[in-house]
């Protein structure tokens, strides 16, 4: 499944199983493990839960295998590893503890900075 494929499909299911604050990172050129990131905010840990499952079973349906997941019950944070897409699916006070949007964009704002210093 080509990449962009790949990321359609978890967008419409974390769109149909009501994920929140839906948000892709392109993280290519500056990690080798992957090329995009998805984050996702659920309403609980049955909510994240669920949402890696039907991520799963969909990406499976499309001939691709997922390659691991951590996180489960009871866990305030699930990463589903698809390849190319890593997909964290946090509740609202993992997401806003760990900040991932703003760990990522972390190299962005310091070529901001060096471009303003020129």
């Amino acid at each position: 499944m080509q990449t962009e494929a790949l990321l359609k499909v978890v967008q419409d299911v974390l769109d149909e199983r009501k994920g929140h604050n839906i948000t892709v990172l392109d993280v290519r050129g500056k990690t080798s493990v992957t090329d995009y990131m998805i984050l996702a905010t659920g309403t609980s840990d049955r909510h994240i839960n669920a949402m890696a499952d039907y991520i799963s079973e969909k990406v499976k349906e499309n001939g691709q295998k997922p390659l691991g997941q951590e996180g489960g019950i009871g866990a305030d944070w699930v990463l589903l590893d698809l390849g190319d897409v890593i997909v964290h699916l946090m509740t609202d006070q993992a997401r806003a503890f760990y900040q991932l949007e703003k760990l990522w964009s972390v190299e962005q704002k310091a070529e901001a900075l060096e471009a303003l210093q020129d």
